[in-house]
Formats: structure tokens, sequence, C-alpha cells
């Protein structure tokens, strides 16, 4: 359904993944899709698809260039998410912002990530206030000390997806945070999903996926982007 494309990134180049609904983009609601550490794998690609079908136009920028980690390497793929320079990151996130919205000719996207992409997507969110209207973290991380969002400068809507048994953002953290956007005045709503680890909603990691939380995450999501987009 979908295919690599190129957009400009602050004077360079960056790629990504775009999948767009039968009819095709124009005045669609977009949405950028942020990758897990392993980098723009086939999971990812797959979410894409799956928004387009829903009737979303969809782009998952690729964060690493090409480089994909293999889902038995979490060491490897620590190391990649580490590495990641956020500068050129920043670059590559705001160009794929601008690459939506000139494809759906919408003044505003939705942003979904997981793991580190859902705390790529408060960054985001928090960076191009102007763009995003509506941010979903799913288990979402932030391990670089110069990439802490700017709460107060962010307006888009969060739904936030916060798996009971993670310790590395913990259903306390989600409290917390939720906590602190709802006294900025943010509309903002975090789910717990008993029961279920760190990255539950990839299907290609039998030990962690759940079925029915999945589900249920796809389901809230799809709803949660059509209001906040329409």
């Amino acid at each position: 359904m979908g295919e690599r494309v190129d957009f400009s990134s602050n004077g360079s180049t960056g790629c990504g993944y775009l999948a767009v609904p039968a009819g095709g983009s124009g005045d669609t609601p977009g949405v950028l899709v942020l990758q897990e550490w392993w980098g723009l794998v086939d999971q990812i690609t797959r979410t894409c698809d799956r928004l387009a079908e829903a009737g979303f136009t969809a782009l998952a920028p690729d964060l690493y260039r090409g480089k994909e980690v293999p889902l038995t390497e979490p060491d490897e793929a620590a190391k990649e998410m580490m590495a990641l320079e956020m500068g050129r990151a920043a670059d590559d996130l705001s160009g794929a912002v601008d690459e939506l919205l000139r494809r759906t000719g919408r003044p505003s996207i939705g942003v979904l990530g997981f793991c580190m992409g859902g705390g790529l997507a408060l960054v985001l969110a928090c960076q191009r206030p102007d763009a995003v209207a509506a941010v979903v973290p799913a288990y979402g991380v932030i391990p670089w000390p110069d990439a802490q969002p700017d709460y107060p400068a962010m307006t888009a809507a969060v739904l936030g997806h916060v798996a009971a048994l993670d310790g590395s953002f913990t259903p306390e953290a989600a409290s917390a945070l939720e906590a602190e956007l709802t006294a900025l005045g943010r509309d903002v709503t975090f789910y717990v999903y008993p029961g279920v680890d760190h990255a539950f909603f990839n299907e290609d990691r039998p030990a962690v996926y759940d079925a029915a939380a999945s589900t249920l995450l796809w389901g809230r999501t799809v709803a949660f982007l059509h209001a906040q987009l329409a």
C-alpha cells in the first residue's frame, strides 16, 4: 500500500514510509508515526498501512536513515537510540510535519509514537505547536537529556497509552505527567492497560504482544485522531 519517500529536512533530505488512503492524500487527516528503537521496521510500516485503511495519510520518518536493528538485539537498539543525533532528528521530524501538511492540505496533523517514538512525539508537539494538534504516546520514553519537552509550549490534545508492568514508563510516571499537563490546561487522557508490559502493541514481539490490549489501544487511537483532526 505504501512507498518510500524523500522530503526536505532543513537543507538536507529526510526519508520515510508513506501510506495514503485509496482516494489519495488530499484533504485527509495526516498522522506521523514514530518508530521504536529498532528503526523503521515492518511493524511500523504496517501501522502506517493500517492508518491509511482508516482514512489517514500516514508518514513514518526514518530517524536512523536506513539502519534497522534485529528484534533479537535490544542492546544494539539501545546503542542506536542513544547515538541518535538530536539536531538532525529534530530537522527530520519537522520536515516530515511539513511534508504531511503539504500532501494533505490540512493546517494540522497528529503524531503517534511508540517507545522512544512516543517520547519524541511529545517533544515534537512542543516544538511544532503550530502544526501538531493531537499526540498519542504509547509507552513513551525520553532517555536523552537534551530532548526534554517544553510542555507549556504544547497546545495539542494528548492520548497516552501505558503498560501496567512497564518499568521504563511506569503508571506512576504517566500519572504525574497527566497531572502536569492537566494543570497546564491541556486536553489529556492516559489509559493504563493491566497485565501487559512495554511494547505490547508490537505483534512481531510475541514475548510482550497482547492482542486484546492492542485492539483496545488501536480503537481508542483511531477514534481520538479522527475526532481531533476532523
